[in-house]
This record gives C-alpha cells, sequence and structure tokens, in this order.
C-alpha cells in the first residue's frame, strides 16, 4: 500500500482571522505545481483526501491536474491543529492501495512522525512524501520518496 502525504504551498495572512479561507500566494501555485509535476510519474493514487481548508484544497488542484478521473474525499480530521491519532485512525478505514493527502503542518508531520516511529520532520511548504506499508497504523511506514519545490 503506498500512502503519499503532502503540505500545502505558501498561503497568504489570514484576513480578519479567517484560517480557512487563506488562499495560496503566487509562489504557493507555483511549488504545488512543481509538486504536481513530481508526483504526476512516481504515484497512481486511488483516492485523494484533503482538507476542507482553501490552501489545502487549491495545491491538491495543481495535483489533481495529472490525475483525471481521480475522486476527492474533503477529511475534516487533518487541519493544523487536529490530532495526528484521529487522523491515522481515519485514513486506516479507507480501502485504497494509493492514497494521496493534501493538509497541513502540524497534523501532517505527525502523522508521519507516528506511522514510521521516527523523530519529528517538520514538511517544507508543498513537500510530498511517499510512504509503504502494509496497512495505515503506527509504526508501519517507510518513506521511499521525498520531494520539495525548489521555488
Amino acid at each position: 500500500m503506498q500512502l503519499t502525504l503532502v503540505r500545502h504551498g505558501e498561503a497568504s495572512p489570514a484576513i480578519n482571522g479567517d484560517d480557512m479561507q487563506r488562499p495560496l500566494t503566487e509562489r504557493g501555485h507555483q511549488q504545488a505545481e512543481e509538486t504536481g509535476n513530481f508526483l504526476k510519474d512516481i504515484i497512481q493514487p486511488e483516492i485523494f483526501v484533503v482538507s476542507p481548508l482553501l490552501r489545502a484544497q487549491e495545491t491538491l488542484a495543481h495535483i489533481k491536474a495529472h490525475f483525471e478521473g481521480v475522486p476527492v474525499l474533503i477529511c475534516d480530521k487533518i487541519k493544523p491543529d487536529d490530532d495526528a491519532k484521529d487522523a491515522i485512525e481515519w485514513l486506516s478505514k479507507l480501502s485504497y492501495e494509493s492514497i494521496a493527502v493534501v493538509c497541513h503542518m502540524n497534523v501532517v508531520g505527525h502523522i508521519a512522525e507516528q506511522l514510521t516511529h521516527e523523530n519529528f520532520n517538520p514538511f517544507a511548504l508543498a513537500e510530498a512524501r511517499i510512504y509503504d506499508q502494509t496497512v495505515i497504523a503506527n509504526g508501519l511506514s517507510t518513506q521511499k520518496k521525498s520531494f520539495t519545490p525548489t521555488i
């Protein structure tokens, strides 16, 4: 089973404290496009899972452009301050062999930490990491590849 974790690209600051609707900056769009270009030849997702926040959705749009017809699930358990344990439990119930997730720090870093039992390692903006595992569960994943945009 393959799991791809992606952090969103650079986003604009919150306006009037509204973190949900922060769009990507021009640089963020370029980062997401670069990540999509990398992933197009590396993964074959059966499903995309994305946070309900705008910056994650915009990042996914750049990636999904290379994967026509792949469905998208919006997950309310992968927002910035969500608990990685809850996210892992939710993801473990999906019956797909290749899942790509687009979400946020700190939750994405903690998901990776728990899945691999390695030390917490923050994701760069629009960074993608690809993991192999038999099932999605604590300590059972091995990171196979990673990509960080150069923009």
